[in-house]
Protein backbone atom coordinates (compact mmCIF):
# COMPACT_ATOMS: atom_id res chain seq x y z
CA UNK A 1 0.00 0.00 0.00
CA UNK A 2 1.57 3.03 -1.15
CA UNK A 3 1.60 5.77 2.15
CA UNK A 4 0.77 8.34 0.18
CA UNK A 5 -3.49 6.90 -0.17
CA UNK A 6 -3.23 6.97 3.92
CA UNK A 7 -1.93 10.71 3.75
CA UNK A 8 -4.20 11.84 1.07
CA UNK A 9 -7.36 10.58 2.80
CA UNK A 10 -6.18 11.75 6.25
CA UNK A 11 -6.15 15.51 4.61
CA UNK A 12 -2.26 15.24 5.29
CA UNK A 13 -1.15 15.92 1.69
CA UNK A 14 -0.35 19.56 0.63
CA UNK A 15 -2.00 20.72 -2.97
CA UNK A 16 1.48 20.03 -4.68
CA UNK A 17 1.34 16.67 -3.76
CA UNK A 18 -2.21 15.96 -3.98
CA UNK A 19 -2.28 16.38 -7.75
CA UNK A 20 0.59 14.55 -8.46
CA UNK A 21 -0.88 11.64 -6.97
CA UNK A 22 -4.06 11.90 -8.71
CA UNK A 23 -2.31 12.24 -12.40
CA UNK A 24 -0.64 9.38 -11.26
CA UNK A 25 -3.63 6.93 -10.34
CA UNK A 26 -5.07 8.44 -13.68
CA UNK A 27 -2.33 5.78 -15.08
CA UNK A 28 -1.78 3.49 -12.82
CA UNK A 29 -4.23 1.01 -12.31
CA UNK A 30 -2.99 -0.83 -9.34
CA UNK A 31 -2.83 2.76 -7.23
CA UNK A 32 -6.25 3.39 -8.69
CA UNK A 33 -7.45 0.71 -7.41
CA UNK A 34 -6.17 1.47 -4.13
CA UNK A 35 -7.62 4.67 -3.58
CA UNK A 36 -10.87 3.73 -4.76
CA UNK A 37 -11.03 0.95 -2.25
CA UNK A 38 -10.29 3.56 0.70
CA UNK A 39 -12.54 5.99 -0.60
CA UNK A 40 -15.01 3.21 -0.09
CA UNK A 41 -13.65 2.61 3.72
CA UNK A 42 -13.70 6.58 4.22
CA UNK A 43 -17.33 6.39 3.54
CA UNK A 44 -18.34 3.76 5.73
CA UNK A 45 -16.47 6.00 8.06
CA UNK A 46 -18.97 8.07 7.98
CA UNK A 47 -21.87 6.14 8.76
CA UNK A 48 -20.52 5.39 11.84
CA UNK A 49 -22.86 6.29 15.31
CA UNK A 50 -19.69 8.69 16.06
CA UNK A 51 -18.83 10.16 12.67
CA UNK A 52 -18.51 13.28 13.66
CA UNK A 53 -15.57 11.71 15.86
CA UNK A 54 -12.90 12.54 12.90
CA UNK A 55 -10.25 11.26 15.08
CA UNK A 56 -11.69 7.69 15.24
CA UNK A 57 -12.42 7.78 11.51
CA UNK A 58 -8.85 8.01 11.02
CA UNK A 59 -7.53 5.85 13.06
CA UNK A 60 -9.96 3.42 11.43
CA UNK A 61 -8.40 4.47 8.07
CA UNK A 62 -5.27 3.50 9.61
CA UNK A 63 -6.09 0.02 10.92
CA UNK A 64 -7.77 -1.02 7.45
CA UNK A 65 -4.87 0.46 5.46
CA UNK A 66 -2.21 -1.54 7.36
CA UNK A 67 -4.74 -4.77 7.60
CA UNK A 68 -5.03 -4.15 3.68
CA UNK A 69 -0.52 -4.19 4.28
CA UNK A 70 -0.73 -7.97 5.96
CA UNK A 71 -2.96 -9.19 3.28
CA UNK A 72 -0.72 -8.22 0.59
CA UNK A 73 2.13 -9.38 2.79
CA UNK A 74 0.45 -12.77 3.14
CA UNK A 75 -0.83 -13.31 -0.77
CA UNK A 76 2.54 -12.49 -1.35
CA UNK A 77 3.58 -15.50 0.42
CA UNK A 78 1.23 -17.88 -0.78
CA UNK A 79 2.53 -17.08 -4.47
CA UNK A 80 5.84 -17.38 -3.36
CA UNK A 81 4.96 -21.16 -2.06
CA UNK A 82 3.24 -22.04 -4.36
CA UNK A 83 5.54 -20.99 -6.70
CA UNK A 84 8.35 -22.79 -4.53
CA UNK A 85 5.83 -25.85 -4.31
CA UNK A 86 5.65 -25.62 -8.55
CA UNK A 87 9.89 -25.70 -8.46
CA UNK A 88 9.68 -28.52 -6.10
CA UNK A 89 7.58 -30.61 -8.50
CA UNK A 90 9.58 -29.74 -11.07
CA UNK A 91 12.57 -31.45 -9.91
CA UNK A 92 11.02 -34.36 -8.34
CA UNK A 93 9.71 -35.23 -11.93
CA UNK A 94 13.01 -33.96 -13.63
CA UNK A 95 14.58 -36.84 -11.40
CA UNK A 96 11.97 -39.30 -11.46
CA UNK A 97 12.24 -39.09 -15.56
CA UNK A 98 15.79 -39.06 -15.71
CA UNK A 99 16.14 -42.16 -12.96
CA UNK A 100 13.76 -43.52 -15.38
CA UNK A 101 15.61 -43.39 -18.46
CA UNK A 102 18.82 -44.40 -16.63
CA UNK A 103 16.90 -47.25 -15.77
CA UNK A 104 15.84 -47.81 -19.27
CA UNK A 105 19.48 -47.67 -20.27
CA UNK A 106 20.64 -50.39 -17.92
CA UNK A 107 20.54 -53.70 -20.23
CA UNK A 108 18.10 -56.34 -18.27
CA UNK A 109 19.23 -59.74 -18.18
CA UNK A 110 17.13 -62.17 -20.85
CA UNK A 111 16.80 -65.69 -20.49
CA UNK A 112 18.39 -66.78 -24.44
CA UNK A 113 17.77 -71.05 -25.29
CA UNK A 114 19.70 -72.50 -28.09
CA UNK A 115 18.10 -76.51 -28.63
CA UNK A 116 19.83 -78.15 -31.22
CA UNK A 117 18.08 -80.73 -33.69
CA UNK A 118 18.73 -84.09 -34.10
CA UNK A 119 21.32 -84.61 -36.68
CA UNK A 120 22.86 -80.80 -36.16
CA UNK A 121 25.39 -79.30 -33.98
CA UNK A 122 25.74 -75.55 -33.14
CA UNK A 123 28.63 -73.66 -31.76
CA UNK A 124 27.88 -69.80 -29.74
CA UNK A 125 29.69 -67.09 -28.32
CA UNK A 126 28.57 -66.29 -24.79
CA UNK A 127 28.28 -62.64 -23.18
CA UNK A 128 31.36 -63.20 -21.61
CA UNK A 129 33.41 -64.08 -24.63
CA UNK A 130 33.21 -68.05 -23.87
CA UNK A 131 32.85 -70.60 -26.59
CA UNK A 132 30.24 -73.47 -26.32
CA UNK A 133 29.59 -76.28 -29.18
CA UNK A 134 26.26 -77.86 -28.43
CA UNK A 135 25.71 -81.41 -29.88
CA UNK A 136 22.20 -82.78 -31.56
CA UNK A 137 19.46 -82.98 -29.61
CA UNK A 138 20.79 -80.73 -26.89
CA UNK A 139 19.56 -77.01 -25.16
CA UNK A 140 21.85 -74.74 -24.19
CA UNK A 141 20.01 -72.08 -21.73
CA UNK A 142 22.18 -68.80 -20.67
CA UNK A 143 21.10 -64.79 -20.19
CA UNK A 144 22.08 -62.11 -22.50
CA UNK A 145 23.61 -60.95 -19.59
CA UNK A 146 25.92 -62.02 -17.24
CA UNK A 147 25.25 -60.71 -12.83
CA UNK A 148 27.38 -61.65 -10.41
CA UNK A 149 28.23 -65.31 -11.82
CA UNK A 150 28.16 -66.97 -15.19
CA UNK A 151 25.90 -69.55 -14.70
CA UNK A 152 24.05 -72.00 -17.63
CA UNK A 153 22.41 -74.96 -17.98
CA UNK A 154 22.77 -77.49 -20.07
CA UNK A 155 20.24 -80.54 -20.89
CA UNK A 156 22.74 -82.92 -23.46
CA UNK A 157 25.94 -82.60 -24.38
CA UNK A 158 28.72 -79.16 -24.74
CA UNK A 159 32.11 -78.48 -25.05
CA UNK A 160 33.38 -75.59 -23.19
CA UNK A 161 36.13 -72.75 -23.89
CA UNK A 162 35.80 -70.51 -20.94
CA UNK A 163 36.94 -67.10 -21.03
CA UNK A 164 39.57 -66.17 -18.00
CA UNK A 165 37.55 -63.80 -15.42
CA UNK A 166 37.32 -63.02 -12.29
CA UNK A 167 33.51 -64.45 -11.82
CA UNK A 168 33.75 -68.43 -11.58
CA UNK A 169 31.71 -70.18 -14.40
CA UNK A 170 29.36 -72.85 -13.63
CA UNK A 171 27.24 -75.25 -15.79
CA UNK A 172 24.41 -76.62 -13.98
CA UNK A 173 22.96 -79.69 -15.49
CA UNK A 174 20.28 -80.80 -12.96
CA UNK A 175 22.09 -84.05 -11.27
CA UNK A 176 25.74 -81.61 -10.78
CA UNK A 177 27.32 -78.57 -10.88
CA UNK A 178 30.79 -78.13 -12.83
CA UNK A 179 32.50 -74.68 -11.76
CA UNK A 180 35.72 -73.29 -13.71
CA UNK A 181 37.16 -70.09 -13.88
CA UNK A 182 39.11 -70.67 -17.45
CA UNK A 183 39.29 -73.90 -18.82
CA UNK A 184 37.96 -76.48 -21.02
CA UNK A 185 35.94 -79.26 -20.70
CA UNK A 186 33.12 -81.74 -22.02
CA UNK A 187 30.00 -82.48 -20.13
CA UNK A 188 27.85 -85.28 -21.77
CA UNK A 189 24.32 -85.08 -19.81
CA UNK A 190 21.37 -86.75 -21.62
CA UNK A 191 18.38 -87.21 -19.30
CA UNK A 192 18.57 -91.10 -19.82
CA UNK A 193 22.62 -91.43 -19.50
CA UNK A 194 24.68 -91.50 -16.74
CA UNK A 195 26.57 -88.35 -16.69
CA UNK A 196 30.25 -87.70 -17.83
CA UNK A 197 32.82 -84.40 -17.57
CA UNK A 198 35.70 -84.49 -19.44
CA UNK A 199 38.76 -81.97 -18.61
CA UNK A 200 40.85 -81.45 -21.36
CA UNK A 201 42.42 -78.06 -19.71
CA UNK A 202 42.53 -76.17 -16.67
CA UNK A 203 40.32 -77.75 -13.42
CA UNK A 204 36.87 -77.90 -12.32
CA UNK A 205 35.07 -78.96 -9.48
CA UNK A 206 32.27 -80.98 -9.56
CA UNK A 207 29.76 -81.54 -7.14
CA UNK A 208 26.03 -81.96 -6.13
CA UNK A 209 23.97 -78.53 -6.09
CA UNK A 210 24.62 -76.93 -2.15
CA UNK A 211 27.04 -79.41 -1.47
CA UNK A 212 30.78 -77.73 -3.45
CA UNK A 213 32.52 -78.54 -0.57
CA UNK A 214 32.37 -82.43 -0.84
CA UNK A 215 32.72 -82.17 -4.61
CA UNK A 216 35.89 -83.59 -6.67
CA UNK A 217 38.36 -81.34 -8.06
CA UNK A 218 39.27 -82.78 -11.91
CA UNK A 219 42.63 -82.30 -12.84
CA UNK A 220 43.64 -82.13 -17.22
CA UNK A 221 42.94 -85.45 -19.14
CA UNK A 222 40.94 -86.71 -16.22
CA UNK A 223 36.97 -87.80 -16.44
CA UNK A 224 34.25 -87.97 -13.95
CA UNK A 225 30.96 -89.95 -13.87
CA UNK A 226 28.19 -89.78 -12.13
CA UNK A 227 26.43 -92.80 -11.46
CA UNK A 228 23.05 -93.05 -10.91
CA UNK A 229 22.95 -93.80 -6.93
CA UNK A 230 25.01 -90.16 -7.00
CA UNK A 231 28.53 -91.26 -6.63
CA UNK A 232 31.63 -90.10 -8.65
CA UNK A 233 33.62 -92.23 -10.46
CA UNK A 234 37.20 -90.48 -11.93
CA UNK A 235 39.35 -92.36 -14.14
CA UNK A 236 41.82 -91.19 -16.97
CA UNK A 237 40.58 -90.04 -20.87
CA UNK A 238 40.58 -93.12 -23.05
CA UNK A 239 39.27 -91.94 -26.18
CA UNK A 240 38.91 -88.62 -28.07
CA UNK A 241 35.42 -87.08 -25.92
CA UNK A 242 35.10 -83.85 -28.32
CA UNK A 243 35.38 -85.85 -31.98
CA UNK A 244 31.79 -84.92 -32.18
CA UNK A 245 32.88 -81.17 -32.23
CA UNK A 246 33.69 -81.68 -35.75
CA UNK A 247 31.28 -83.65 -36.82
CA UNK A 248 32.22 -86.95 -36.54
CA UNK A 249 31.23 -90.06 -33.94
CA UNK A 250 33.62 -92.58 -33.09
CA UNK A 251 33.61 -96.03 -31.61
CA UNK A 252 36.38 -98.08 -30.73
CA UNK A 253 35.10 -101.61 -29.69
CA UNK A 254 31.79 -101.09 -28.43
CA UNK A 255 28.82 -103.16 -28.52
CA UNK A 256 25.88 -102.09 -30.64
CA UNK A 257 24.09 -101.84 -27.70
CA UNK A 258 25.49 -98.61 -26.60
CA UNK A 259 26.80 -97.77 -30.30
CA UNK A 260 22.67 -97.34 -30.91
CA UNK A 261 21.90 -95.47 -27.26
CA UNK A 262 24.21 -92.98 -28.97
CA UNK A 263 22.62 -92.78 -32.34
CA UNK A 264 19.10 -92.74 -31.22
CA UNK A 265 20.06 -89.16 -28.94
CA UNK A 266 22.15 -87.77 -31.59
CA UNK A 267 19.54 -88.46 -34.33
CA UNK A 268 16.04 -88.70 -31.82
CA UNK A 269 15.26 -91.78 -33.28
CA UNK A 270 13.56 -94.92 -31.55
CA UNK A 271 15.62 -97.95 -32.67
CA UNK A 272 14.03 -101.69 -32.51
CA UNK A 273 16.12 -104.30 -31.78
CA UNK A 274 14.05 -107.63 -32.59
CA UNK A 275 17.21 -110.26 -31.86
CA UNK A 276 18.82 -109.43 -28.97
CA UNK A 277 21.94 -111.02 -30.00
CA UNK A 278 23.43 -108.84 -32.37
CA UNK A 279 23.29 -106.09 -28.96
CA UNK A 280 26.69 -107.38 -28.27
CA UNK A 281 28.38 -107.38 -31.41
CA UNK A 282 31.47 -105.00 -31.12
CA UNK A 283 32.08 -102.62 -33.63
CA UNK A 284 34.90 -100.02 -34.34
CA UNK A 285 35.03 -97.19 -36.94
CA UNK A 286 34.41 -93.42 -37.38
CA UNK A 287 30.96 -91.97 -39.11
CA UNK A 288 30.27 -88.35 -40.19
CA UNK A 289 27.33 -87.00 -38.18
CA UNK A 290 25.75 -85.31 -41.36
CA UNK A 291 25.34 -89.09 -43.19
CA UNK A 292 22.20 -89.44 -40.99
CA UNK A 293 21.37 -92.93 -38.89
CA UNK A 294 20.62 -94.93 -41.68
CA UNK A 295 23.56 -94.61 -43.73
CA UNK A 296 25.88 -95.48 -40.32
CA UNK A 297 23.24 -98.48 -39.59
CA UNK A 298 24.47 -99.58 -43.78
CA UNK A 299 28.03 -99.61 -42.96
CA UNK A 300 27.86 -101.34 -39.31
CA UNK A 301 25.50 -103.40 -40.88
CA UNK A 302 28.25 -105.02 -43.06
CA UNK A 303 30.73 -106.30 -40.48
CA UNK A 304 28.35 -108.05 -38.67
CA UNK A 305 25.29 -108.22 -41.26
CA UNK A 306 21.55 -107.87 -39.83
CA UNK A 307 18.51 -106.44 -41.54
CA UNK A 308 16.90 -103.02 -40.82
CA UNK A 309 13.72 -101.95 -41.70
CA UNK A 310 12.46 -97.83 -41.18
CA UNK A 311 9.18 -96.89 -40.84
CA UNK A 312 7.69 -94.63 -43.47
CA UNK A 313 7.16 -91.06 -41.83
CA UNK A 314 8.18 -92.05 -38.22
CA UNK A 315 11.20 -92.14 -36.17
CA UNK A 316 11.15 -95.70 -35.73
CA UNK A 317 13.89 -98.07 -37.03
CA UNK A 318 13.84 -101.81 -36.57
CA UNK A 319 16.64 -104.74 -36.48
CA UNK A 320 16.09 -107.99 -36.80
CA UNK A 321 18.28 -111.34 -38.30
Amino acid sequence: MDHRIIKYYAGELSKEERKALLQEAFSNQELKKEMINCQHLQSLVKLHPQEKNELLGKESLKRFMKARQIEKKKRLSFHFLRYAAIIIACIVSTWWVTYSFISMDIPQPVTQKLSVPAGQRAHIVLPDGSKVWVNAGSTLTYPSIFGEERRVKLNGEAFFEVAKGTLPFIVSTGKVDIKALGTQFNVFNYPSEELTVALLEGSVRVYHPEQEQQGVLLSPEQQLTATANGRFLVGSITKDPIIWKDGLYAFDKQKLKDILKKLELYYDVKIIVKDTSILEYEYTGKFRQRDGVMEVLRIIQKIHPFKIKQKENTNEITLYR
